[in-house]
Formats: structure tokens, C-alpha cells, sequence
């Protein structure tokens, strides 16, 4: 049971048990279409299945950790302390690609990793450069405010930079852990349909959209989610019911104003609180309303594994 090699909005930590309860006993192959972080991924680390997201650059991310753990370790060991000066050796030693000044390490890695939504060129292409995007990706994560990972409209990462006592950018053996349990994944980056065309009879395919928790007083018409809309819902329900008609496992998280079109669908649904302390916005961390919703019946469901409830990240990022 391996924990998420990233910090990443919506990450379901603390709901495996939930998750896990209604799994079924067994199953075939194991898929996931909106991968994010990966709690469930690398706590249960299948041994077989796909992963994808539509962010080019975290499964980017993922295949470096795959493929190259011992190239991204040396270049993550490699960094600066995010508060140091700027490495004037570097692009971005002075300014943005928005002409901010630039004061701080942090901001001049921030700058080299926005090369792909920002500058006039096609970056990455070699290895070595994917390599640097991935570790530039995991640099900023473990550096940057409450570990989020935001864009713009642009695609530009714009998180400022944290406050941390002791970061960790390198972990070695949480990187270690992530490659071997990934060695056996195909790891995609496209609309998570995909799944429609891998999973097969007695596959357990686990969504977990992007969504926005909201209250159960709260109706699907007054849902609205940046990158994933009511349309994408209904996509989503759609491709659900397909799975479920061709014998599929399906179990999806999602949030509490989803309960009645799941609910009306056929599937056993149930709302779940869980805590959420990675909000930018302190007044709109706390318990949330969400829903785990499946097709698995009562009986076949596997017995969850207990876990410790984790617990918000306070001063230092090497709680995490």
C-alpha cells in the first residue's frame, strides 16, 4: 500500500475505505480515467490496467516516473532551495514570459515549467526534455502554496510559492515506489471515453472526475465545474451505463448533486463527508458532500482495508 507520489486537489486519501467498499471481490483488469493523484492507484497497486488524464503534462509526469526514476532523482537532487536567488546560468533569470520580475528560484523554475503553454516553440521533445518538465512538475509541487496545482486559462501553472521549514523535493523512495507500481500500467492522455474501448467483462473501471462538492440542497442544474461541465456529466453517466451493460465493474466518486441521476440510473449511491484542507480559499476547507456510486451488488463487494485517516498537512510538507 504505496502513497501518492503528489499532492493534488481531490485526492482521495481519505476515503479509501469507502472506495474499497464496494469493490467487488474480484475482477479482472483495473482502470482509471481521471487519474489526478492516484490515491487509489498506488494504495492498491493493480498489476494490470490502464491510467489516463487529459493534463499532458502530469501523464507526462507519470511516464518519466515509469521509465526514468533513476534520471528524474538525479535531476531533482539537482534544485535549489525555492527562496534561494535565481540561477542566472538559467532562462527566466530576471522576468516571466509575462515580464514579472523574478526575485526567487521558485519563480524562475515556475517560468521554465510554463515553456509549454506560454513560450513560441514545441517543448518538450527529446527525453532529456521531458525529464526536466517532469521533475520541474514535482519541484513545484513539493515547493508551491499548500501543494496545489493550478492553471490559467493558458495552461500556466501560476501557484505562488509556499512556506515550508524543511521541503522535500527529491523523495527518493516514494519515487521508487511510484515507478514500480507503475512499471505495469498503460498510461493514457485522452478523454476518459477511452475507457469504452479496454475495459471488458469483469474489469473494475474507478471514476473520479474533477467535480465541485456542493450541498445537498444543491441541484445538477446549478453545477458548474472549470474543464468539466454538465455536458461532460452526462458523458460520463452515459459511459457508466454502457460499462454496466456489458458487465463491467463501475465505481465512481463524485459530488452529492450527482446522487439523483445515479440513483435514478440503477446504481447503489450514498453520500460520503470528507475533509478537504488543500482549498486555497481557508473558509471553503472542511467537510464536503460527495457521493460513491456503483453498479457492484452488496454481496460481491470486498471487505476495505482499514487506513488511518490522514491528517491536514500543517507547517512542514515533509508530513506528507
Amino acid at each position: 500500500m504505496a502513497k501518492p507520489v503528489l499532492k493534488w486537489a481531490g485526492g482521495k486519501s481519505q476515503l479509501l475505505d469507502e472506495i474499497y467498499s464496494r469493490f467487488p471481490t474480484e475482477y479482472n483488469r483495473y482502470h482509471e480515467p481521471f487519474f489526478g493523484g492516484g490515491a487509489v492507484f498506488f494504495d492498491l497497486e493493480p498489476k494490470d490496467g490502464t491510467i489516463n488524464d487529459t493534463n499532458t503534462r502530469l501523464i507526462n509526469f507519470y511516464r518519466v516516473v515509469r521509465d526514468n526514476p533513476s534520471e528524474l532523482l538525479t535531476r531533482l537532487r539537482e534544485f535549489e532551495h525555492p527562496e534561494d536567488n535565481p540561477d542566472p546560468e538559467l532562462k527566466y533569470a530576471d522576468q516571466d514570459q509575462k515580464e514579472n520580475e523574478i526575485d526567487q528560484y521558485f519563480y524562475q523554475q515556475r517560468a521554465r515549467f510554463n515553456r509549454r503553454p506560454y513560450d513560441d516553440e514545441e517543448w518538450p521533445v527529446t527525453d532529456e526534455e521531458r525529464i526536466e518538465e517532469a521533475a520541474l512538475l514535482f519541484y513545484l509541487n513539493r515547493t508551491c502554496y499548500n501543494g496545489l496545482f493550478r492553471e490559467n486559462r493558458k495552461g500556466g501553472f501560476n501557484v505562488p510559492i509556499g512556506r515550508y521549514a524543511n521541503p522535500d523535493w527529491v523523495m527518493a523512495d516514494r519515487i521508487r515506489n511510484a515507478s514500480r507500481i507503475l512499471a505495469g500500467a498503460d498510461i493514457r492522455n485522452e478523454d476518459f471515453e477511452y475507457v469504452l474501448d479496454e475495459a471488458t467483462e469483469g474489469d473494475l473501471v474507478y471514476f473520479d472526475p474533477p467535480y465541485k462538492p456542493m450541498s445537498t440542497t444543491a441541484y445538477f442544474t446549478d453545477y458548474s465545474a472549470e474543464g468539466f461541465d454538465k455536458d461532460d456529466q452526462k458523458r460520463l453517466l452515459k459511459t457508466a451505463k454502457e460499462l454496466d451493460s456489458r458487465g463491467v465493474f463501475v465505481v465512481l466518486s463524485n459530488s452529492g448533486v450527482m446522487y439523483e441521476l445515479y440513483d435514478e440510473a440503477g446504481f447503489f449511491v450514498e453520500r460520503e463527508g470528507a475533509t478537504r484542507s488543500i482549498n486555497s480559499d481557508e473558509t471553503a476547507r472542511g467537510e464536503v458532500d460527495e457521493i460513491i456510486a456503483t453498479n457492484v451488488p452488496k454481496a460481491e463487494r470486498r471487505q476495505s482495508p482499514e487506513h488511518e485517516p490522514e491528517k491536514p498537512e500543517q507547517a512542514s510538507i515533509t508530513d506528507f
